[in-house]
């Protein structure tokens, strides 16, 4: 069951000019894309004024405010009022919290702690190297983690991150790590993951997973797959959490 993909799926970028039946407006968004995604403007920081965008692309105030507008509602710009527009930051990595309910009503629900059960570098399965954009034979970095609440298991994940892009979490101390990961993404690896989209499917639990949930084998299980993606689009982590199908949850407004 497909739940969510938590923005839309970027495009690519274009050339000087725009192609034969492209509108100016439409290329001018590439082009403004493609510096985010190469690094020019990162994530939470403030673009150039619109005049002076306008002035260096040689285009009309209006064509910009289009262009900006379209990359707004691609999820890759923000506007903030009286202070400009913006990169938006990437997820914090709190949003798989939202499929589980471990408090009361009425409670806060805290950031887990996370805990890194085992780490190892081996070569991708055949899915994981297509999913991540790999050449068969790659290496990535693989994860186990168990994250708690008041000390509590609550949620165990296996992560497949690629290398080399992620070499830095290879070889650094697993004790010094944020309880969120995406945030020490961007600060060790310089990866934003600017989307994610999770798949939902219910299971039981093995004797071993069980075991690190502090639950019974076969208990009924939640698993959350998921694959999130930096800015350029490129897949760049494979996650699935199992939790306790008793504390599952999930909110959707229709209208």
């Amino acid at each position: 069951m497909l739940i969510q993909d938590l923005t839309s799926t970027p495009l690519p970028a274009s050339g000087d000019q725009p192609a034969p039946g492209q509108s100016r407006y439409g290329w001018l968004a590439s082009s403004l894309r493609a510096r985010i995604t190469q690094g020019e403007w990162i994530p939470g920081t403030a673009l150039p004024p619109e005049a002076l965008l306008a002035k260096e692309h040689g285009v009309a105030l209006g064509t910009l405010r289009q262009a900006l507008a379209l990359l707004v509602a691609e999820g890759l710009l923000e506007r903030r009022h009286g202070r400009g527009t913006f990169v938006r930051a990437g997820l914090g990595g709190a949003s798989m919290l939202r499929f589980f309910r471990f408090r009361n009503a009425g409670e806060l629900q805290a950031t887990p702690q996370s805990s890194i059960l085992a780490r190892s570098v081996a070569l991708a399965s055949v899915n994981e190297a297509d999913a991540l954009g790999l050449p068969a034979g790659a290496s990535v970095l693989t994860l186990e983690r168990l994250r708690s609440l008041d000390g509590r298991p609550c949620l165990l994940e296996h992560i497949t991150l690629p290398l080399p892009v992620f070499s830095a979490l290879a070889v650094s101390s697993t004790e010094d790590w944020d309880d969120l990961l995406y945030p020490m993404y961007q600060r060790v690896c310089g990866v934003t993951v600017h989307r994610a989209q999770d798949q939902l499917s219910f299971g039981l639990l093995s004797a071993e997973q069980a075991q690190r949930l502090q639950l019974e084998t076969a208990h009924p299980c939640v698993q959350v797959q998921r694959a999130a993606f930096d800015l350029a689009g490129r897949c760049i982590e494979l996650r699935t959490t199992l939790g306790d199908a008793f504390a599952f949850q999930y909110t959707a407004q229709v209208r």
